[in-house]
């Protein structure tokens, strides 16, 4: 998607801090960060939401939890909480999926 702002840090047209990059997933630092360690973890695949995920998508999205446990474990994280907002009504902002990652210090609203 041309105007999506997660498909052009992918592409490299917008700048973020990169913490982990493969070739279906990029992980980077959150802007306003919610914990000590707050991070989003999407896949290079523009997916607007999982409301809108089909079922080729599903090892996809597995491998977005697996990417946030490798990095959960290269930080030295013991507990941490795993997030997808799906549509506005559920919080989502950044109509791309994407994972948040945050240290168990979050200050979560559940």
């Amino acid at each position: 998607m041309k105007n999506c702002i997660f498909c052009q840090i992918v592409r490299g047209e917008r700048k973020a801090d990169i913490v982990y990059e493969d070739e279906q997933a990029l992980a980077f630092k959150d802007i306003h960060p919610q914990a000590r360690i707050h991070l989003l973890i999407i896949p290079k695949k523009h997916i607007s939401s999982l409301q809108e995920m089909k079922k080729e998508d599903e090892g996809l999205i597995g491998h977005l939890v697996f990417v946030a446990k490798k990095i959960a474990e290269a930080k030295g994280l013991r507990g941490y909480h795993l997030v997808f907002n799906v549509g506005s009504e559920g919080g989502q902002m950044v109509f791309h999926i994407h994972l948040h990652l945050l240290s168990a210090d979050a200050k979560l609203r559940l």
